[in-house]
């Protein structure tokens, strides 16, 4: 952080507790929106533990803004309850429900130094002058933004004006805060060195936090769980590790991982593995063991990441190297499959490893990260 200006935040500061919360933070049940004939959000479910850090994720029109600002108080459902810490604050008003918020626009009062923007929450609601300063530097430092307090807005770069934010998010102890794309404005790598800031400080205190992006990394690095939305609907509430390796549907697979999607149908079962015909290669590709039934066809989903590149007339199957890009740490193949028609095999490999254009090569994979959806076709 030397180069903001300021140290990296220490969240152990005397007279702030660490706090290891228990319970239930958080819930909301069977929340509905539409606008007109849109669906905006569709019997929205979920419980929130305290001390947990929840994101919404999804791209632009599937409702994870929607179901935030419906939990803020600022979008009114059509109908569900919302519950915060066993207190109903479905129909009451933003100011009244004491939650925090932090937005991807700073919102700070330019004519006020950073020590009165932080302190702007406590003021309205009446605390004592002794009080206020003492929290405020005591959020300050939290923000490794001691020293700060006198400066305007406009004197901070962009990283410290968003830890402005998120302190007067701190400062009067909400039961969950609610953060709505706050790194989307700043560069990847102020970004990167944030999330980790806003991670450490969430852990060290306690906090329950509900965050909003778009950007999978982002969810991955900072979630303990995510909601993984689209048209409204939550299509799978779970661990990131879950998420990643464990997918519920296509479309989960292929937001999170960018999966290969290869279609076949299964062939039989060999004790703890799932074996598949593809369609295109005429190969068997070996999945960990799944409930169908043999002849069921699948949807074969594995991520770039987890294939390997072995020797032609090895693995499952055996292909050309369309494209080969270099992208700094890894190498990302297009692979053409000896008798497919269909969209390139993406592979991807540590750099210096990787195939090369014109290369024929084989593809094998871990049966642990083949996952498989059933279709709705019959079997052939």
């Amino acid at each position: 952080m030397a180069e903001f200006g300021i140290a990296a935040p220490s969240v152990k500061v005397a007279g702030v507790k660490s706090a290891t919360a228990t319970g239930k933070a958080l819930s909301v049940v069977a929340l509905r929106k539409t606008y007109g004939d849109v669906v905006a959000v569709d019997e929205a479910s979920m419980e929130i533990a305290a001390g947990e850090f929840v994101t919404f994720l999804g791209s632009s029109g599937s409702g994870k803004t929607t179901t935030l600002m419906m939990i803020a108080g600022f979008c009114e459902p059509d109908s569900g309850t919302i519950t915060v810490g066993g207190r109903d604050v479905t129909r009451l008003a933003p100011q009244k429900r004491g939650l925090g918020f932090v937005f991807q626009q700073y919102l700070l009062f330019p004519h006020m130094t950073v020590a009165e923007n932080v302190a702007f929450p406590l003021t309205l609601r009446g605390v004592p002058k002794d009080e206020i300063r003492r929290r405020v530097g005591e959020t300050l430092e939290i923000a490794g933004l001691s020293g700060f307090g006198g400066r305007k807005p406009r004197e901070l770069s962009g990283g410290q004006q968003q830890r402005v934010a998120l302190c007067r998010a701190l400062v009067y102890r909400p039961p969950v805060i609610l953060m709505d794309e706050p790194l989307g404005a700043l560069d990847k790598k102020l970004r990167d060195q944030l999330q980790v800031e806003i991670k450490t400080i969430q852990q060290e205190l306690g906090l329950t936090v509900i965050y909003v992006t778009h950007d999978q990394e982002e969810a991955l690095v900072m979630s303990d769980r995510i909601a993984v939305m689209r048209n409204g609907l939550i299509e799978q509430f779970d661990t990131p590790r879950e998420l990643f390796e464990r997918p519920r549907t296509p479309f989960v697979a292929d937001f999170l991982g960018a999966a290969n999607f290869l279609p076949g149908r299964i062939e039989q079962h060999d004790g703890e593995h799932t074996l598949v015909r593809l369609d295109n290669s005429g190969g068997l590709i070996k999945a960990r063991h799944h409930d169908l039934a043999s002849g069921t066809r699948v949807k074969v989903a594995v991520q770039p990441g987890r294939l390997r590149a072995c020797a032609a007339g090895d693995g499952f199957c055996t292909g050309t190297v369309e494209n080969a890009t270099y992208v700094g740490t890894l190498v990302r193949a297009g692979i053409r499959i000896d008798g497919g028609d269909g969209p390139l095999l993406r592979l991807e490999v540590p750099a210096g490893r990787g195939p090369v254009a014109g290369e024929r090569v084989g593809i094998s994979a871990d049966p642990e990260d083949v996952n498989l959806f059933p279709t709705d076709e019959k079997a052939g």
